[in-house]
């Protein structure tokens, strides 16, 4: 079971969707005290469940070299060691660095979930994605599907939403990424839970996401991170 002390401060208060606001420019990437479990659980989902988890092309390659150029720039400001070939992560774990899968890199570097959209059209459409730690979705079933596609079982996602959030990924801006986040009762705390569980309050794990919206300077395209924190609920017994 993998779990953090608690939420972060603004992740504690009223959830409204979609419900953004400014992000510090190298704010999309954090490490918390859950990262060496996280990185773990991360590892083996990528090893063992790669068609699940990770979903790599040559057409958005250049767009996926640019996230893991622009995720090494941060990565110091958190406490890794960035050489040229490889990074040392704060869990002392030396992960290479491979251009050719870059998504593959960065999955066993941060805990985010990084997805990669670019436009088509008048929507943007997922192209890439390293995603581990879903919340009742599967990644095969979203790739190369445009934002109304992709929040389909999303009850809220209505039309007027929709139009919302395409507005945010068309303005979001070079350096002035937008955050959001949600917060849902599970009753297990697995971090991989891409099929549909049923949420109520009263269930013992809370788990919020915090997801993270940014604009590529060279190749446009929109990345959407997802920072996953799962705690439990007070008052909760621990054998829960």
């Amino acid at each position: 079971m993998i779990l953090q002390q608690v939420f972060p401060p603004e992740q504690r208060g009223d959830v409204r969707l979609p419900g953004v606001a400014p992000c510090g420019p190298a704010d999309w990437l954090r490490v918390d005290d859950a990262y060496d479990a996280q990185m773990q659980y991360r590892a083996t989902l990528i090893a063992e469940r790669p068609q699940d988890v990770l979903y790599e092309t040559e057409a958005a390659r250049a767009a996926s070299r640019e996230v893991l150029r622009e995720a090494l720039t941060v990565l110091p400001k958190l406490g890794f060691d960035v050489g040229a070939g490889r990074a040392v992560c704060p869990d002392g774990r030396a992960v290479d660095l491979d251009w050719s899968a870059p998504l593959h890199s960065l999955g066993h570097l941060v805990q985010e979930d990084i997805c990669v959209l670019q436009k088509r059209g008048d929507e943007h459409v997922l192209v890439a994605a390293v995603l581990c730690f879903p919340a009742n979705w599967r990644l095969a079933e979203k790739v190369e599907q445009p934002l109304t596609a992709i929040h389909v079982p999303v009850d809220e996602y209505d039309a007027n939403i929709a139009r919302r959030v395409q507005r945010l990924f068309d303005g979001v801006q070079v350096g002035r990424p937008l955050w959001r986040f949600n917060r849902l009762a599970y009753a297990d705390a697995d971090l991989h839970q891409p099929r549909k569980r049923e949420v109520d309050e009263a269930m013992p794990f809370l788990r919020s996401e915090r997801q993270c919206i940014l604009r590529l300077p060279e190749t446009d395209a929109v990345v959407f991170t997802i920072h996953t924190t799962v705690v439990r609920r007070e008052g909760t017994p621990a054998s829960e």
